[in-house]
């Protein structure tokens, strides 16, 4: 599937992040899950150094990206989103029900059981390094990123998936691991670090990074809306 201006998708993105931010950005989740699903989409971009316009706070809340609007739905969160296209396609949300609901277990467990800690754990060594209570807190920051990425690695095993297939689930669990990518905490696990190359060899997955990527060609700069 492609970026195409007349889809009747739309999701917003940035056309300026810096450049530790470039190929993390959340919009990759919805990109990907729309090249899993078989779906074109079209985009609307913003300049992540200045303010949202008055009207995107309508679509957005807190003005972040991404958004998603179809001819139904307006959206925001990456993770409502991604449930949203996966609802009634196969590729992401298995038509099992009790399959389904351990892959969108694993979509809520990616969110609120990992990312909190890798979040927190970028935030401090990306844009607090040095600062006193960064240096006191990162430790247990540390401890604990390693202990939930532990955790996924002892439920994988021998697993190719977390579950019997590739769902949503999978998606959303690689993004996250992806925003430790600064440090050594999964390359640190091998069953762990195998299970992200493994996911990103999807060609659905390189698609998703390129088009993201694109997005940050410096002519658009210019096409903030």
């Amino acid at each position: 599937m492609a970026v195409n201006a007349d889809a009747p998708i739309t999701i917003s993105a940035f056309n300026w992040v810096p450049p530790f931010a470039r190929g993390v950005v959340r919009d990759l989740r919805v990109r990907w899950a729309l090249e899993e699903a078989g779906l074109d989409y079209a985009e609307r971009l913003f300049d992540g150094r200045v303010d949202r316009p008055a009207d995107y706070f309508a679509e957005q809340p807190f003005g972040l990206v991404p958004a998603y609007k179809d001819k139904d739905v307006t959206l925001f969160e990456s993770g409502a989103i991604v449930l949203h296209i996966g609802r009634d396609r196969e590729a992401l949300l298995p038509a099992d029900i009790a399959e389904r609901a351990r892959a969108t277990a694993w979509m809520f467990a990616a969110l609120n059981s990992v990312e909190t800690f890798v979040q927190q754990l970028a935030a401090v060594d990306l844009f607090h390094a040095g600062k006193a209570w960064a240096v006191e807190r990162r430790p247990e920051l540390v401890d604990l990123t390693r202990l939930r990425l532990g955790r996924v690695e002892t439920h994988l095993g021998d697993r190719e998936w977390l579950e019997q297939r590739f769902t949503a689930g999978d998606l959303m669990m690689t993004t996250v691991l992806r925003l430790a990518r600064h440090s050594d905490l999964v390359a640190e696990r091998p069953r762990l670090a195998a299970y992200q190359a493994r996911c990103e060899a999807r060609p659905t997955f390189a698609r998703a990074l390129a088009a993201q990527m694109a997005a940050f060609r410096p002519e658009n700069a210019e096409l903030a809306i």
